[in-house]
């Protein structure tokens, strides 16, 4: 991986600090590289795309929806982590907009499902190419192993923390990734969770 003046960051010189230190450095720009992500692949690309009609949480909210065949407001209500009155009114804004829609359940026809809709899908798909390109532009200082590397590393450090933090409740399902939906979790690995959007596969 190199730096923005196109230095390899193996041939930084390392200075002399110890690893309480060393572990704070890293998670400060860990934080700090979260926070500027998040600003600018959700709110800034958000922004340009939706001109204001979407929130962060309601993009999101489709995002999810888009991965599963069927989504019910219990899904929706433990995804933004509210109760299911609060999930029900955050899909009927989604409703009115023409974003989603309502079909009576399979099982149960009291529990209605929600699917996208033609226009949300379309914006779904403009979104995820305009994304891809951002990353592409962003990422394109980075070593592909190097890459690997430090996606190893905070596994690493995600399932060490969450062993000693987290309760592991094996079964429960698990949102901790967001929208970034991915395939090799370390928290699936190490609790046992089970991840929701591959509940249904």
């Amino acid at each position: 991986m190199k730096n923005m003046q196109g230095k390899n960051l193996r041939n930084i010189p390392s200075e002399k600090k110890n690893v309480p230190d060393l572990a704070d450095d890293f998670l400060g720009a860990a934080h700090v590289f979260a926070a500027v992500m998040n600003n600018v692949l959700e709110e800034d690309l958000l922004r340009d795309a939706a001109g204001g009609r979407l929130t962060v949480s309601q993009m999101k909210l489709l995002k999810l929806i888009g991965m599963n065949d069927s989504t019910n407001v219990g899904d929706i209500a433990a995804f933004l982590k509210v109760s299911k009155a609060a999930a029900s009114k955050a899909a009927d804004k989604l409703v009115r907009k023409m974003y989603l829609r309502r079909s009576p359940g399979k099982l149960d026809r009291r529990e209605s499902c929600l699917a996208l809709t033609e226009m949300s899908r379309k914006f779904l798909s403009r979104d995820e190419k305009e994304r891809g390109q951002k990353i592409k532009e962003i990422f394109s200082i980075s070593v592909p192993a190097e890459l690997r590397q430090v996606s190893a590393l905070l596994d690493c450090l995600t399932a060490r923390l969450a062993i000693e933090n987290l309760s592991a409740q094996p079964g429960r399902l698990c949102l901790e990734c967001g929208t970034y939906f991915r395939d090799n979790c370390s928290l699936r690995a190490q609790l046992g969770r089970q991840c929701f959007h591959l509940r249904k596969k």
